[in-house]
């Protein structure tokens, strides 16, 4: 008797319906049915509208501020287990709260690993995501984590540009393994910029490790939040002579007035995925879609085929 993987489907929470309508299309399934009920006071409840029962299910989902993200997730893989889903598999291109990977300072939560932890303790049998902020959060979970590169798919683009004298800019030394990533890839010079914080999204000060006089820079990041720091970042560098200043981040959270510092900023460019949706359009801002990197991802886990081909760093 032939082994046959369970049929797989894929539902969306309510933040992320595009993105994961993106994802369906491109795995060639339609989205799966869900529906919320509310309550008066603000208390959902989720509801898949077809069975589930011995399927493989991916929820996509992207925990976002505010918390209704993170536990609308929740109820669904909830939900998906108590209807006898086989696998369920929570897709979650951005994850929140992962700035909280470590007690900076005493008496203070790791936000992560609770996370991480509530995501088991619902169900979750497997962990699919983007661009973590701090790598080591895999180790919070006992399930598998693929943990996806959006390197597969800026490298491209990158490429398409056909940018002479190019370097990569990591915006603190936190981001230097990733830009020597990227660097080593495309075969170019990197520099870093030093930064102190006053506080959490204020800099006092920022410093330039390099040389960036005559060379078209991108500044690579896992996240963009008020955009303070790529701001600055491209402020001194064209200051410090270079041709030009574009950015790559994956996670658009661009809180605050982050719209308008990246509009009165030196950046010529900002170049980030959908694990977010954007606010609004800029000039400035464009999307290159991670839909098609995690359907093909999904297909692969659907089949048990190995994913170590997608990696390009």
């Amino acid at each position: 008797m032939s082994h046959q993987e369970p049929e797989a489907k894929i539902f969306a929470c309510s933040q992320s319906v595009h993105l994961a309508e993106q994802i369906a299309k491109n795995y060639g399934v339609p989205l799966g049915k869900v529906t919320f009920s509310k309550f008066s006071d603000g208390e959902f409840q989720p509801s898949f509208e077809e069975s589930i029962r011995g399927l493989r299910v991916f929820i996509v989902c992207s925990t976002f501020p505010s918390a209704d993200n993170l536990m609308e997730l929740l109820l669904m893989i909830d939900a998906a287990k108590r209807a006898s889903a086989r696998h369920i598999t929570p897709v979650i291109p951005y994850f929140g709260y992962a700035r909280q990977d470590r007690k900076d300072k005493p008496r203070v939560p790791i936000g992560a690993k609770l996370i991480a932890k509530l995501l088991e303790t619902a169900g979750a049998t497997r962990i699919m995501t983007m661009d973590l902020h701090a790598d080591q959060i895999q180790g919070f979970f006992e399930k598998p984590v693929d943990h996806l590169f959006a390197s597969t798919i800026f490298l491209p683009y990158v490429q398409s540009l056909n940018l002479e004298n190019l370097t990569i800019a990591s915006p603190d030394m936190g981001g230097s393994k990733r830009a020597y990533a990227y660097s080593k890839f495309l075969t170019s010079d990197v520099v870093v910029c030093y930064k102190q914080r006053k506080a959490a999204n204020v800099i006092e000060t920022m410093e330039l490790i390099g040389d960036v006089r005559g060379r078209n820079v991108i500044l690579v990041d896992d996240m963009i939040d008020t955009g303070g720091t790529l701001a600055k970042a491209a402020d001194l560098m064209i200051e410090r002579g270079a041709l030009s200043v574009r950015a790559i981040c994956t996670h658009a959270i661009l809180s605050g007035e982050a719209y308008e510092k990246i509009e009165n900023s030196q950046l010529s460019e900002l170049i980030v995925t959908d694990s977010i949706p954007l606010k609004k359009e800029s000039a400035k801002i464009k999307v290159v879609s991670c839909a098609p990197l995690f359907a093909e991802v999904m297909h692969m886990v659907q089949h048990n085929n190995s994913i170590s081909g997608k990696f390009l760093m």
